[in-house]
């Protein structure tokens, strides 16, 4: 068994040289290489400023300073103890750690500290929506869309794997996909009955996972277990940093960017509704056939007004 030490959120890093574990940041990479021969001092600093990246992401050396009651020079020169040149290349590192990391309670402080009104926050809110959309819009790939789509409909079963708010995806996707004629599954419940899905998946499935930030943990464990199977996978995800990106065959990265608590989701929904396109695309006839299927069959569930009440009628207006 290989040695190792605890990392800052608890994780084994394996030492000295060796292997790391890939969700480790860039940031957490340097402190484990330099740790060894940091002094208590500045361990103490930097697990400070690791562990609460929301609170130190957006400061310069000097506000850093302030914070921590130190010298500006006691700053630089922890920032160069890890390799660093500048501290804005450290600060650059720990951006990214923050969006790797970066939680609903993290999300919601870092808003409340721009103090901006309701209405600001609003329209904020609509702007980075748009952003993101925007950024997807420039960086998206089509030929890339596509090969992921026909991974897909390669696929004998799909299993899309999303957890709290990204449930909401993972049904748009699985459902999505089922209404074309494909056999995917978004699956809800215990870890176990995540775990015993992932079981049945062969090397003829597929499994596509969705998390951001940090990613969850029973999501991750999700496409390792499929992985190790020989079962093909694909992510999506806002970092190619993220567990999600590190360990599945490929991903999209899509930003969800956002001053809410829960990030932004108009981006990685677009995505979908992309991947959904092509899908449909592939083979049209099936897919118009599933549909045609599928009308014939839901005409029933459709409202229809009763004759002679209306939905909008005040009492005493007959």
């Amino acid at each position: 068994m290989k040695s190792g030490r605890q990392s800052t959120d608890g994780h084994v890093i394996i030492s000295p040289s060796g292997e790391r574990k890939a969700w480790m940041t860039t940031l957490e990479t340097r402190f484990a290489d330099a740790e060894p021969d940091l002094s208590a001092s500045r361990k103490r600093l930097l697990r400070e400023i690791l562990d609460h990246p929301e609170d130190t992401y957006f400061l310069s050396s000097r506000a850093l300073a302030k914070r921590y009651e130190l010298d500006p020079t006691t700053i630089v020169r922890t920032v160069q103890a890890l390799g660093y040149k500048r501290y804005s290349e450290f600060a650059a590192d720990l951006r990214s750690h923050f969006v790797t990391r970066i939680t609903p309670y993290a999300l919601m402080k870092s808003a409340v500290r721009d103090k901006r009104s309701v209405a600001d926050n609003i329209e904020n809110t609509l702007e980075m929506d748009l952003n993101n959309l925007n950024a997807l819009r420039s960086k998206l790939d089509v030929k890339e869309v596509l090969e992921i789509a026909k991974r897909i409909d390669r696929a004998r079963r799909i299993l899309v794997v999303g957890i709290d708010f990204a449930a909401a995806l993972s049904n748009l996707l699985a459902y999505g996909l089922v209404s074309i004629g494909y056999d995917a599954e978004s699956p809800v419940g215990s870890t176990g009955n995540l775990h015993q899905k992932i079981l049945l998946l062969g090397p003829k499935d597929m499994l596509i996972a969705i998390s951001f930030g940090r990613c969850l943990q029973d999501t991750v464990e999700s496409v390792i277990r499929a992985r190790d199977s020989g079962v093909s996978t694909f992510g999506l995800t806002d970092s190619d940093k993220s567990p999600i990106a590190r360990f599945c065959d490929s991903s999209l990265v899509t930003s969800i960017a956002s001053p809410s608590f829960h990030g932004s989701y108009v981006a990685v929904v677009s995505a979908i509704n992309a991947l959904l396109v092509a899908c449909s695309r592939l083979h049209p006839q099936r897919s118009l056939a599933v549909l045609r299927r599928k009308e014939q069959e839901f005409r029933s569930r459709w409202y229809t007004p009763t004759p002679g009440k209306s939905g909008n009628q005040n009492p005493g207006d007959e």
